[in-house]
């Protein structure tokens, strides 16, 4: 037993002096140390409360934005082709009137019952219904649309205030910031779904207008028109489309900004028709290669190529080898950005451009020029907006003008190509001065340009240049 007690006190004096130890030498070694030290925001014991706070978020921001998300159902009818077969031998008959039903989602942004959704969802629609979240159906009337932006303004009249979502400045959104998707899909109330924005200025469409929001949000069909909002239910877009080769939502999801939206439906309410002011400059995104090409110190902006005359920036001294960087202080890397800014803006409104000139900062006020005043400059071929009587007149709703010819050439068929119809650039339709530009700028890098063309005496002809 004594022999037991002598072991045990050697342990407790050995442990000790090994204690002592290790607070005298290890602890100071670390205190004396230059290695760095990692730092927590908040202590851990505050996870769960951070967690908690979060989650709150969550679900006060999707019990704002379901009871101003509705369910949008269009009503269109086809007449169907006869077919002589199916006549004889089942008594098919053609030629009657075929009712077909589009459904997808909208979101409410004023009490008196202003609804905004996708074009593509009431796109040929006789009938518009729209349900909202507590299953009333209501007829809903087309106030206007921009098919461009993929954006169109319902109406629907009721006697009482209805819920509604509250616009935020998409542009101040960052990458990484939590997002909910709210979408009402086939009349079964609102769905909502959670994810970060993953990228602004994404753009998409082959006329490469659209200045999307991308975010891994599930958005699937039925769920376009409805809301994507932020942390506190504000609205920052109107989710319009998915990317995916099967039709379903495979991890990517795109909405028009909020800012673009309310911008068009002002518009819309004041009068009638989006009112579209343009900066007047054509160009390209600069990179290394292009900026070590043009001498240019600065390797991100907008290069100008080109200025339209009579425009605001003609009149503001802005000309070519000019580096666009910002407008309005928001930094500006190419085309998108560029035109994701303007795009919320109206004819006669003024903006700040920040630009490099000769290796010098530059910065001037701009009023932006009506739409109709643009002109495209492209390989000695001056470009402009076809006019309501040349659609009229060849029947037709796209394309855009050449003006004038200067490349020699092409001197020998000047006559043929002045006053020519541009209508696809290497296969892609030209629907505008903008999506002319765009092209042009995309393929200006291919050995060839394929232009199909309506002459000058309406014939149809494909120019290669």
């Amino acid at each position: 037993m004594k022999y037991f007690g002598t072991i045990l006190l050697t342990s407790l004096v050995s442990g000790a002096i090994t204690l002592g130890a290790y607070k005298l030498l290890f602890e100071k070694t670390v205190s004396d140390s230059h290695a760095p030290q990692l730092t927590t925001t908040a202590p851990l014991k505050n996870v769960a409360m951070d967690y908690a706070y979060n989650t709150n978020a969550f679900t006060e921001a999707a019990d704002k934005a379901i009871h101003t998300v509705v369910h949008v159902k269009n009503v269109s009818y086809r007449t169907t082709p006869s077919n002589p077969i199916l006549e004889y031998f089942y008594g098919y008959k053609g030629g009657q009137m075929q009712e077909q039903i589009g459904t997808g989602s909208g979101v409410i942004i004023s009490e008196d019952g202003y609804i905004v959704t996708n074009n593509h969802v009431i796109k040929g629609a006789t009938q518009i219904e729209i349900t909202l979240n507590d299953n009333r159906s209501f007829p809903a009337k087309l106030i206007g649309t921009d098919s461009k932006m993929d954006i169109a303004l319902l109406k629907i009249d009721t006697n009482e205030k209805l819920p509604y979502t509250v616009f935020a400045d998409s542009d101040a959104i960052l990458v990484g910031e939590w997002v909910l998707a709210v979408g009402n899909p086939y009349n079964l109330t609102s769905t909502v779904t959670a994810g970060i924005v993953s990228a602004k200025a994404r753009n998409l469409s082959t006329t490469g207008i659209q200045s999307f929001i991308q975010t891994d949000a599930a958005v699937n069909p039925g769920n376009s028109g409805g809301a994507l909002v932020n942390s506190n239910g504000e609205l920052i877009g109107i989710n319009t489309m998915i990317s995916s080769t099967t039709g379903s939502y495979v991890g990517y999801s795109f909405a028009v900004p909020s800012n673009m939206v309310r911008k068009i439906v002002t518009d819309i309410m004041e009068f009638g028709k989006v009112q579209q002011g343009i900066l007047g400059v054509q160009g390209f995104e600069l990179n290394t290669q292009i900026a070590k090409e043009q001498d240019i110190s600065t390797g991100k902006g907008f290069y100008v190529n080109s200025v339209n005359e009579n425009s605001g920036s003609a009149k503001a001294g802005l000309k070519k080898g000019d580096v666009i960087t910002a407008v309005d202080g928001k930094n500006i890397s190419n085309f998108m950005d560029l035109n994701g800014i303007i795009s919320t803006k109206r004819p006669n409104d003024s903006v700040t451009v920040d630009f490099v000139r000769n290796d010098h900062k530059k910065s001037v006020k701009v009023q932006l020029s009506p739409k109709e005043i643009a002109q495209l400059h492209f390989n000695g071929f001056e470009i402009e907006s076809l006019s309501m009587e040349d659609k009229k007149e060849l029947r037709i709703d796209y394309g855009v003008k050449i003006k004038d010819v200067s490349n020699e050439k092409y001197a020998a068929y000047t006559s043929e190509l002045k006053g020519a119809i541009i209508l696809a650039i290497n296969g892609t339709r030209v629907e505008d001065i903008e999506t002319a530009q765009l092209l042009l700028t995309q393929n200006s890098q291919q050995t060839r340009l394929r232009l199909d063309i309506i002459t000058s005496n309406r014939e149809r002809v494909r120019l290669i240049m």
